[in-house]
């Protein structure tokens, strides 16, 4: 019987072993980044385009016309994998300070927030503080921005379908999904204080958001999930596509997921977002989420060849490079 226990004992460790190792080589393994370098290919803006556009990684996005900018979620603060697990977190203020200062951001008129996980919600009303926006999401959003302190005349609840208004810059929230993951749903339902664990920051409800300016169409989708019809009878010419976790979907969800976000708004360029580990400071290069998350690979395999067969256009951004999104666009789709 004893010999029995030993080796259930035995096999018992092998397996915690196996299963750590296993862990550990998917959080550390990751696609090299470098094989997809011929898609940076859009130039880096001048004072020259009408409209630039600066990914800050994440789902992070700068929309400026030189008179009026615009940031969706404005998350810097990117606490590591040791403090998300062990600890609570909160904005690092100085950070968020230098970030801005990097990213050439000193007034905004609004900070949209996507919806309300900590590496959406966490910095957003620190970052409108700083620049006078008006923090607009959801009510879990808007208990983001009391609980930091942000006055509520910065505050600013919307509910999908809303349309507001920036300078020259026309914003329609739509109905978003959030990917399916362990943290989808829940709501904030107070005042959000931090530090607080990760995990405080509920959803909220998903938000995509339509930028229009001018006759130039920007959609922000920033979670890689979609609701039916969500686009019909609207158009973009350039979509900012969350990809996160996207690789580990079937290859159905994924041709799903291109024809409401892609094909049905008649989009001719395609920009991944929310594809890098946001627990690496911003002053490191970005590298794609790890091996145990997502398969940026395969999520990029699939959108190049999608997009080669469809005439669509595919540009990964780099990050503190502002750029002209509809330079040299593809002509439109019949």
């Amino acid at each position: 019987m004893k010999y029995v226990i030993r080796i259930v004992a035995v096999l018992l460790l092998l397996l915690v072993v196996g299963a750590a190792v296993y862990v550990f080589y998917s959080l550390s393994n990751r696609p090299d980044i470098s094989a997809f370098n011929s898609l940076k290919t859009l130039t880096k803006a001048s004072n020259g385009p009408e409209l630039r556009a600066t990914f800050l990684g994440v789902s992070t996005l700068l929309l400026d016309d030189g008179t009026t900018a615009i940031l969706t979620d404005g998350f810097f603060t990117r606490p590591n994998s040791r403090q998300l697990l062990l600890e609570k977190i909160a904005p690092d203020t100085a950070l968020i300070e230098k970030t801005l200062q990097r990213a050439g951001i000193t007034r905004l008129a609004a900070v949209i927030v996507n919806h309300s996980h900590y590496d959406h919600a966490m910095d957003a009303p620190e970052v409108a503080a700083r620049t006078g926006a008006m923090l607009i999401g959801s009510e879990s959003t808007a208990n983001v921005g009391r609980g930091w302190g942000l006055p509520e005349r910065q505050i600013a609840v919307h509910r999908a379908g809303d349309v507001v208004t920036f300078g020259r810059f026309r914003i329609t929230l739509l109905q978003g999904r959030h990917v399916p993951s362990p943290f989808t749903g829940g709501e904030i339902a107070g005042p959000l204080k931090p530090p607080v664990r990760a995990n405080a920051y509920l959803e909220g409800g998903s938000f995509m958001v339509l930028a229009e300016h001018g006759d130039k169409r920007i959609l922000i989708n920033a979670s890689a999930s979609f609701v039916p019809d969500a686009m019909q009878g609207r158009k973009a010419d350039v979509v900012f596509l969350g990809t996160g976790q996207l690789g580990k979907r079937p290859a159905s969800y994924m041709e799903d997921y291109w024809r409401e976000t892609v094909e049905r708004p008649g989009a001719r360029r395609v920009i991944p977002i929310h594809w890098d580990d946001f627990t690496r400071p911003l002053d490191q290069p970005l590298v794609p989420l790890p091996s145990l998350l997502d398969d940026f690979a395969a999520s990029m395999k699939f959108l190049t060849e999608r997009g080669k067969s469809s005439g669509v256009d595919i540009k990964l951004p780099e990050v503190f490079v502002a750029f002209d999104p509809f330079e040299k666009l593809p002509a439109a789709r019949n």
